[in-house]
């Protein structure tokens, strides 16, 4: 088994419902996308390009889908956070309920549709 399938399915509840159900809209959404296990977390990469990762963060119970060429994503902005980080921002999620599929489709299509492989955006 992929260390990254193990990573999602040893997850306690809720947090392996979070990521089994976002591993599946991921790769409903990007077909070609290829789950990865780097810095001991579930990866998504197309090619070479980073998509996103997840993360479970028992201590603050949240799951974070977090995307690297946040300065790609031009909508639903005002559902992201950056908490202290530079590049990275985060879909965050503390139940299955709180996981709106036409964001997180609509967010991981602008990551993808990001023709530059640079995390910044260049003007």
């Amino acid at each position: 088994m992929n260390p990254a399938e193990a990573y999602i399915l040893n997850q306690p509840e809720p947090y392996r419902a979070m990521l089994l159900h976002v591993q599946v809209i991921i790769e409903h959404t990007i077909p070609e996308v290829e789950l990865k296990y780097k810095w001991r977390i579930p990866c998504y990469y197309v090619g070479k390009k980073p998509i996103c990762y997840l993360n479970a963060s028992h201590k603050h119970e949240f799951v974070d889908v977090a995307f690297w060429h946040s300065n790609y994503i031009t909508k639903y902005t005002e559902h992201l956070f950056s908490e202290k980080r530079k590049v990275v921002k985060s879909l965050r999620y503390k139940s299955l309920e709180d996981i709106k599929d036409a964001i997180l489709i609509s967010v991981l299509q602008q990551v993808n549709n990001s023709e530059e492989n640079g995390f910044y955006k260049k003007e």
